[in-house]
């Protein structure tokens, strides 16, 4: 897919991050855009941002492991907008906690979001996906669907899964007109943190993802601050799309994890210390010109 233009592209977990500036990047290419996010509030921010661009756009407030309401967006879609040429599964979540101190709530939570958000809007679109003559399906897995952390077993479970969906769904579309991409970022500076569950016990045993958080706000601003800059990734993802890339690794550190697991596919956490500590200082922080 060349151009965005004129197309009709509906993003998930559009009220920050990687959503957020994956919208705004495609209404500045000349997409309407669907914005899609449980966070009201940071969903109109978003709105706002896109008023700066002559393009459609609508707002949805969604729940994507609501089956219901999924179900019921695409006639909206249809209704304002006439066509959907592009889907972005975007909207993740985590729970940092052991397995065995996991709530069953919290595990359904995450994979309800995470895995089930993907296959309902993806079973919801596709009758409406295959009417154009060019679509995509975007979906955001991890590098964590790579490698494997502890105190991260849901996340690992859900993105591993995205990753294996979305590439079967890849095999069986290659010859369709349906574009189909699986999105690996590293660190990105986003607000999954702070959208996410922890187990308090966690922090105080030191057993979470940054080891020197004393809680889940001074974790979810050090994540924030030390990743990416979410607009730097989601221009990396419509590259991806333009130039058909199946897999597509944001940022240096997931493409060196890859080739880590790829060198000791059982024993990678030894060579992570030495690959990822450089990456820290050459990470790109600060957001695409123009935006912020």
């Amino acid at each position: 897919m060349k151009s965005f233009a004129r197309k009709v592209a509906l993003v998930t977990g559009a009220g920050s991050g990687m959503g957020r500036y994956l919208a705004v990047l495609l209404a500045k290419s000349g997409a309407d855009v669907v914005i899609c996010d449980i966070n009201e509030a940071t969903l109109n921010e978003t709105e706002a941002m896109l008023k700066n661009y002559n393009v459609g756009v609508s707002s949805h407030l969604l729940d994507v492991s609501d089956k219901q309401a999924v179900e019921a967006l695409p006639d909206k879609v249809i209704e304002r907008h006439g066509k959907i040429d592009l889907l972005f599964n975007n909207a993740g979540v985590t729970v940092g906690s052991s397995f065995d101190t996991m709530p069953e709530s919290d595990w359904d939570w995450a994979m309800g979001i995470n895995l089930h958000g993907v296959i309902n809007l993806t079973r919801a679109f596709m009758p409406l996906l295959k009417q154009r003559p060019e679509a995509a399906i975007i979906n955001t897995s991890s590098i964590f669907a790579m490698i494997a952390v502890a105190n991260q077993s849901v996340y690992h479970a859900s993105k591993f899964a995205v990753r294996g969906f979305t590439e079967s769904l890849a095999k069986e579309h290659r010859d369709s007109t349906i574009q189909v991409h699986c999105v690996h970022p590293g660190h990105i500076g986003t607000n999954i943190v702070s959208n996410s569950r922890f187990n308090e016990q966690d922090f105080e045993d030191g057993e979470t993802l940054i080891s020197n958080a004393h809680s889940k706000d001074e974790m979810a601003e050090m994540f924030r601050s030390k990743g990416m800059h979410p607009s730097r990734a989601a221009e990396v993802i419509l590259q991806g799309v333009r130039k058909k890339r199946t897999r597509i690794f944001i940022g240096l550190d997931a493409k060196m994890i890859d080739i880590a697991q790829r060198l000791l596919p059982m024993h990678y956490e030894k060579l992570l210390p030495f690959l990822l500590l450089p990456l820290t200082l050459l990470r790109n922080k600060k957001p695409l010109k123009g935006l912020n």
